[in-house]
């Protein structure tokens, strides 16, 4: 009976070790990957979100954060995305096949649809914040990602990242975003060239441009350019100028976005340089009117290196468009 008794205990402790290594080989068979267990999350509307588990449902309500998400290798735990998700992945033909579900448009969600939806993380930039109480209110964790600089896209993607437990991975995107920026920073600098000046056009009318707290702003100075409404002062990030002072301050450069599929809302290049007075800007005057891809510019997201691309290859042809 006691050799009987000595065999089960025995028996039991050898199971309990073969669990527990198990289970120490399970969670730290890879250290550098945060498991999103008990931490607090800092948004950018300075929010503290505590994640006790890591998100295997996560809802986007803006496109520039399903990017985000997609970006890190997140995109297998999105169940939500917009009707205005367009990219890395035709999300329409998802939800036909019954893989992704429209959660609504932007700045409209629905939240019947995000209930059903059950997520563990809902991620949103600042056009949703006046839903946020009552999102927190009915117990769902929400982060905001809602930067104004290239620096704050990369640290968006780093808390993203400690969010999902994805952090190796988000680190390795920023580290190539900001190798290929500095890059294009490194060629210009070495040109030794006068930084031409800039007008991003965002829409007319009333003509809103890009302001000094936009993060178009800094891709177009990272691009070697100068912003004409590079206004500290103005902390308006996309403010409304008049055409007298784009004359004014006479842009050697003029950027106009194509727009998702649609017309443009500045009718063509022609029409743009057909407005009265305008004939008199330098970028007029020398042809200098381009049309840009708008898709680049209209998201904070992981493509922000290829919108710095687009401008300095217009800004500087010289370096970036060349055969040789």
């Amino acid at each position: 009976m006691v050799n009987k008794n000595i065999i089960y205990i025995t028996t039991v402790i050898v199971i309990v070790m073969v669990i527990s290594g198990a289970f120490i080989y399970t969670s730290y068979k890879n250290p550098g990957q945060s498991t999103a267990k008990g931490i607090t999350i800092t948004d950018d509307e300075n929010y503290n979100t505590t994640l006790t588990t890591t998100p295997q449902r996560i809802v986007s309500l803006a496109p520039s954060c399903t990017q985000v998400l997609f970006a890190i290798g997140a995109g297998d735990k999105v169940v939500g995305v917009t009707t205005y998700d367009d990219y890395p992945y035709n999300f329409t033909a998802w939800v036909a096949a019954g893989n992704m579900t429209i959660d609504g448009g932007y700045s409209t969600p629905d939240m019947e649809v995000i209930a059903g939806l059950r997520p563990d993380l809902i991620v949103t930039d600042s056009i949703n914040d006046a839903s946020l109480p009552s999102m927190r209110s009915l117990g769902y964790n929400v982060i905001v990602l809602n930067p104004s600089t290239i620096d704050g896209i990369c640290n968006d993607m780093k808390i993203a990242g400690k969010a999902t437990g994805l952090t190796n991975q988000a680190n390795a995107v920023v580290k190539n975003l900001t190798n290929t920026i500095n890059s294009i920073e490194t060629k210009i600098a070495n040109a030794h060239e006068a930084a031409p000046t800039v007008l991003y056009e965002v829409w007319t009318p009333p003509l809103m441009t890009a302001g000094h707290s936009s993060w178009i702003n800094d891709v177009i100075t990272k691009a070697g350019g100068v912003n004409i409404f590079d206004n500290a002062s103005d902390t308006n990030a996309y403010p409304t100028v008049s055409s007298e002072t784009v004359v004014a301050l006479n842009p050697d450069t003029i950027f106009l976005p194509t727009q998702m599929g649609q017309s443009p809302f500045y009718g063509s290049v022609a029409t743009v340089k057909a407005t009265p007075g305008w004939n008199t800007i330098s970028a007029v005057k020398n042809n200098r009117v381009y049309v840009i891809d708008g898709d680049l510019f209209a998201e904070a997201g992981p493509r922000v290196a290829d919108a710095v691309y687009a401008v300095a290859s217009d800004l500087y042809p010289q370096l970036f468009n060349s055969t040789s």
